[in-house]
């Protein structure tokens, strides 16, 4: 079984920007949502994939993902996607034996800026850089399948 442990954080500042790599634009977009799981296509770059995640909450999920052809990609986000499109820049910072991956969305979700890193185990110690503020691992407002429905610029 696939399994992603990931924890996410809000930015206390922009700070993390001097050390960050050059950002890969990101364009999902999701076919489908239960209470079980969701069902996500994504665009990374020049790749492309289909993701099915465990719709658990907390830091712990299912997950599976497969590599699909970067135009079968385009067609679902543009004609089967639920709107609106999640859209955000993804940058990478290395700290010690994690990778810290920001995200900046953009579009609906313009303004939200969150960090996260996965895990080996529930148990892994990070080290947590200055500019790392509170955790949202298991605030659901935080997900990019809930930003779809609820996105940020919605937010009070």
């Amino acid at each position: 079984m696939a399994v992603e442990i990931e924890r996410k954080f809000l930015l206390l500042n922009d700070s993390w920007r001097k050390e960050a790599s050059v950002p890969v634009r990101y364009r999902q977009g999701y076919l489908t949502g239960t209470d079980k799981s969701s069902v996500r296509v994504r665009i990374q770059g020049d790749k492309a994939f289909l993701n099915i995640k465990s719709a658990a909450l907390g830091i712990r999920r299912q997950e599976y993902e497969y590599s699909i052809p970067l135009d079968d990609a385009e067609k679902l986000l543009d004609d089967l996607c639920n709107k609106p499109l999640i859209e955000k820049y993804r940058y990478f910072i290395k700290r010690g034996q994690h990778t810290w991956e920001i995200d900046e969305f953009l579009g609906d979700n313009q303004g939200l800026v969150v960090a996260e890193v996965e895990l080996q185990s529930e148990n892994d110690d990070i080290e947590k850089p200055a500019w790392l503020g509170e955790e949202v691992s298991e605030d659901t407002r935080f997900y990019n399948v809930c930003l779809v429905t609820h996105p940020y610029k919605d937010w009070e």
